[in-house]
């Protein structure tokens, strides 16, 4: 049995376009998938990145504020006042305003408190009755002065920066005050421990045994 002879097949051109085309349409696809799965990366990357660098590029945002006339805080009293925070936008609204806590102790003498309790940042209200910032939330005290009274707070209420400019109340705001912004701002205390006399730390535990040892040394002489 005889075999066939292989005849080729016959160039056609229309065929070999054809493929060129979808060839071209393939590469066409790939690189349009690529554009848009880097658009969409991009887009999905700028919140990462805007919280990453947020409180990098909010460090320097506070800015000193106007609370009010001195005649405003009348002396012995705390008052409630509200301020508009620097770093808020167009879209932020009625929610851009910040409320605080200023006390009167004397003459160009305060002391402004963040409404904002230190346990879990519910807004304080102050009595006047009982002399007492009370937290709604989950009964957390506080005094006059700011300190912890009682509840689960476990320090006392977080204080703003103030000064007295044109007979009126400015405070540092833009960051919240926390112990971070606290740390940050106040100067560190250099605190130098001189070296401990053995014999008087020893003397000072026990009495006794200096006593003693002055004794034996009356009777023994060297």
């Amino acid at each position: 049995m005889s075999e066939e002879p292989f005849i080729p097949a016959p160039y056609n051109p229309d065929a070999l376009s054809l493929r060129t085309v979808a060839h071209s349409r393939r590469v066409f696809l790939f690189k349009l998938s690529l554009a848009l799965n880097a658009a969409v990366g991009a887009v999905l990357a700028v919140p990462l990145i805007g919280y990453l660098l947020g409180p990098a590029l909010k460090k320097n945002s506070g800015a000193w504020i106007v609370l009010g006339p001195l005649t405003s805080f009348p002396i012995g009293e705390t008052r409630l006042a509200t301020f508009r925070s620097p770093v808020a936008t167009f879209n932020d609204g009625d929610t851009a305003n910040t409320a605080c806590w200023v006390r009167c102790i004397a003459a160009q003498q305060f002391q402004v408190f963040a409404i904002n309790c230190a346990h879990l940042g519910c807004p304080v209200r102050w009595f006047a009755q009982s002399r007492l910032f009370l937290c709604p939330c989950h009964g957390g005290a506080y005094y006059q002065d700011g300190t912890r009274a009682s509840g689960p707070p476990e320090r006392g209420l977080f204080p703003y920066r103030y000064q007295i400019a044109n007979n009126s109340i400015l405070i540092y705001s833009g960051d919240m005050p926390t112990l971070a912004t606290q740390a940050s701002c106040k100067p560190k205390p250099l605190i130098q421990i001189a070296p401990a006399d053995s014999s008087a730390t020893a003397d000072a535990l026990d009495p006794a045994a200096s006593t003693s040892t002055s004794t034996r040394s009356s009777q023994w002489p060297a």
